[in-house]
């Protein structure tokens, strides 16, 4: 059990029969009336973002999570294949559960958030930024930087994104897995 007073940001917390992470929290301390703090709550499963006031001081049940680096291995039927890094089990994903599934590759280096009581996971996160190779994407033209004009490119896990205009065919780029966006050119 914690109280309000130990809120942080990343702190996990059983909540109307599911698991929430804090994303924001302020406390509010009016002229008038009793303490309180508002927060917003995100559904480990779901994703979703939910508003919610708490009275200083209220109780709260906390969950206990863990981040494990973990290793894509392949897809198939039952879903996305991950290999633990130290102990060298393999578990099975499905692909709600991870943050950009179109992003990843053979060997990708991931993080999955368990239930440290169940074993069960919850959620998989790729980094930030992953380096990706162009597979295909019209010729650039010398020249086509001083704009913010994008054209289409596929990558070599098979997505669509917008890439400048100067990028080429095989060029290796960092792509942002929270925005699904071109990051930067590899050199």
């Amino acid at each position: 059990m914690a109280s309000t007073a130990d809120f942080k940001n990343g702190l996990c917390l059983e909540y109307n029969n599911g698991l929430y992470m804090i994303t924001e929290f302020q406390h509010v301390k009016p002229g008038k009336g009793p303490a309180f703090v508002r927060t917003k709550l995100k559904n480990i499963r779901t994703g979703k973002v939910l508003d919610n006031t708490f009275t200083a001081g209220h109780k709260i049940v906390t969950a206990r999570v863990e981040k494990r680096p973990h290793q894509f291995l392949f897809k198939d039927d039952i879903g996305y294949h991950f290999m633990d890094n130290s102990t060298y089990e393999q578990i099975s994903i499905q692909e709600t559960m991870i943050n950009a599934p179109h992003l990843m590759k053979d060997g990708q280096e991931v993080d999955i958030l368990f239930h440290a009581e169940t074993e069960m996971p919850l959620t998989c996160e790729l980094p930030a930024y992953v380096e990706l190779e162009i597979t295909y994407t019209e010729p650039g033209i010398k020249g086509d930087t001083a704009t913010n004009a994008t054209k289409s490119a596929t990558l070599e896990t098979g997505a669509e994104i917008q890439v400048p205009l100067f990028i080429n065919q095989n060029d290796r780029i960092k792509v942002d897995t929270r925005t699904n966006s071109y990051g930067e050119r590899v050199k």
